[in-house]
């Protein structure tokens, strides 16, 4: 991984991706954009990790495309040009995301528009610092969003509201994100750090195996019926039930006591 680009930390179960390019305010340049893709397979292929913290350094959290290579398609690396008939390897991210079975924590330091936006949109749990502004600004440079905006947006904050951030591309403050459901806290931005670290503690020391089970399941049910729904995660209980870490749970309730899972 580029560690100038992208810095990777783990403990105590918890990996921290951080985006390391204050000079362009965390924009997709290529390192990044390649360090995140490492790290979600670092992160999840590890399993001493439980969950992951997604953050930036500076006065941005991701400040989206690089608009200087936005002029020309053909100055943009290879690795984000849209060619058509080809997948963009950064509009498939929110995917990416979504398909790592560890929680995703974005812990949002500063500004998060277009593609950032979208980046925060496709983890499972955003605490923004009171600094924080966002805005689906692609209308503003003549685009659509294409990494998970469309989708992701409209189940967050409902359809009215999504289509005044899209189509308007206007920037809204931390208190009204949280205010319509786009964060799911704020904090003082001097506590974003402590904030996070806690929820990633708790989640660190959950069960990971129901932990990462409850992950598909909820992404799966979004595009399925309730009937279907209770099919799988009937299925899947079967076997949780099974399992060392349920038997953990169980025993540390009735000896009145924290339990210790293995993710076995």
């Amino acid at each position: 991984m580029d560690q100038q680009d992208v810095l990777y930390v783990k403990e105590e179960g918890i990996a921290t991706l951080t985006l390391n390019r204050p000079d362009v305010r965390n924009a997709y340049v290529p390192g990044i954009v390649e360090g995140i893709y490492q790290g979600l397979e670092q992160a999840r292929g590890d399993s001493e990790v439980r969950v992951l913290v997604i953050t930036g350094t500076g006065q941005a959290f991701c400040s989206g495309a690089d608009v200087k290579s936005m002029g020309t398609n053909e100055q943009q690396p290879s690795t984000l040009r849209y060619k058509k008939g080809n997948r963009s390897r950064l509009n498939w991210l929110s995917l990416a995301l979504q398909k790592c079975d560890k929680p995703i924590i974005a812990a949002i330091n500063g500004v998060a528009v277009g593609g950032g936006l979208d980046l925060a949109l496709g983890c499972d749990i955003r605490i923004a610092s009171d600094k924080a502004r966002f805005s689906e600004i692609y209308v503003r440079r003549g685009i659509i969003p294409a990494q998970g905006g469309v989708f992701l947006l409209p189940r967050l904050i409902g359809l009215d509201k999504a289509c005044q951030m899209i189509l308007t591309g206007e920037m809204i403050e931390a208190h009204e994100a949280e205010r319509i459901g786009l964060v799911t806290k704020v904090v003082l931005h001097e506590e974003l750090e402590h904030t996070t670290r806690d929820l990633a503690e708790k989640l660190a020391k959950s069960a990971p195996l129901a932990v990462q089970e409850a992950k598909r399941a909820i992404y799966k049910s979004l595009d399925t019926d309730l009937a279907s729904s209770l099919e799988y995660t009937d299925s899947v209980q079967r076997d949780l039930i099974a399992s060392d870490d349920h038997k953990e749970g169980a025993a540390a309730f009735i000896e009145k006591r924290e339990p210790v899972f293995k993710g076995k």
